[in-house]
């Protein structure tokens, strides 16, 4: 329902227009009062780069700080992360991940981006105490937050912007009646939008998702997806549409689908609920990470890449870069 509310289908979002120009009035004064000066912004001794969305659900935004991780430490560049960990409840923040570090205490997206790039991750609710925390302990030259454009508390040096290409921006309205934390006319105020699917318009840096391999959750064991067989399909992502059609681009047809909410926690009774005897279970990384100590054999998971490249790809590389000269 809210999905055919925020795209316009359904004519219930002019009854929330009320708490959209009130959300619209209180976030774009708490903005004002940081361009004013009215409320002091903590900036960081090294750069930040925020990874951010102008609106709520997913738009591929972990893909792309894992991409930014990656090309940034082939380049020599020591990279750090820090995040709100939603979904997550620690005894005490900040707190640094390490390899015994649980999503119920970080929250999902930060263990997939510890476990993926190695890279240093911190995440706590105010952030300033997350980069404080990580520099504390680690050496690095550029700190990358996982969402936070609207979190102005934290200077930011570059702010970059992942647009889903498909649903772009809904009907344009702030929450609850659309989709949006920020209007559209923000856009021009960042340093770079990367458009995740779709057709990415002039001045875009275009992204597609590409799946790898699927991967045991207990054995490590690689596999081509359209050779795995009687396959339930379970997706606790922003928007889970998007891992059924590209399970459909690599020639599987699911016997079911599991569509869950973002962060969503799961128990080993409940996922073992989603698929009889004899029925393979194939989810995304985001979920996997929630799984492994309680995994099954037939349990995988799908890796999916940011692919970006390009010169507006390799510039905004350049640009990161020379901010740690």
């Amino acid at each position: 329902m809210i999905e055919r509310i925020w795209s316009g289908q359904s004519a219930l979002w002019r009854l929330l227009l009320p708490l959209s120009w009130l959300y619209g009035l209180v976030s774009g004064a708490i903005r004002l009062s940081y361009r004013l000066g009215l409320r002091k912004a903590w900036r960081a001794p090294v750069p930040v780069v925020v990874v951010g969305n102008l609106t709520a659900g997913g738009n591929g935004k972990t893909p792309v700080v894992v991409w930014l991780v990656e090309q940034l430490t082939l380049r020599g560049i020591r990279v750090g992360v820090v995040s709100r960990g939603y979904g997550g409840k620690a005894e005490h923040y900040p707190l640094l991940l390490n390899d015994a570090t649980t999503t119920a205490q970080a929250g999902d997206e930060p263990v997939l981006i510890y476990q993926r790039t190695g890279a240093p991750v911190a995440v706590a609710p105010v952030r300033s105490t997350a980069v404080e925390a990580l520099l504390a302990e680690h050496n690095v030259q550029v700190v990358i937050t996982d969402d936070g454009l609207q979190h102005y508390a934290l200077a930011r040096d570059k702010e970059i912007v992942v647009v889903d290409g498909v649903r772009r921006f809904g009907n344009g309205w702030w929450l609850p009646a659309g989709p949006m934390r920020e209007r559209a006319g923000r856009l021009k105020t960042v340093d770079a939008v990367i458009t995740n699917g779709g057709v990415a318009r002039t001045g875009e840096i275009a992204m597609r998702l590409r799946p790898g391999f699927a991967v045991n959750l207990l054995s490590g064991e690689k596999r081509a997806v359209a050779e795995l067989h009687h396959v339930v399909a379970m997706a606790g992502i922003g928007h889970p549409p998007r891992f059924f059609a590209t399970l459909d681009e690599c020639g599987l047809t699911p016997e079911k689908t599991v569509a869950l909410a973002d962060h969503q926690a799961l128990s080993e009774a409940q996922v073992v609920g989603y698929y009889q005897p004899g029925q393979t279970l194939l989810m995304t990384e985001k979920d996997a990470v929630k799984c492994r100590h309680f995994a099954r054999e037939n349990w995988w998971y799908l890796p999916v890449e940011a692919d970006i490249h390009g010169p507006q790809a390799e510039n905004l590389l350049t640009e990161i870069i020379a901010l740690t000269r």
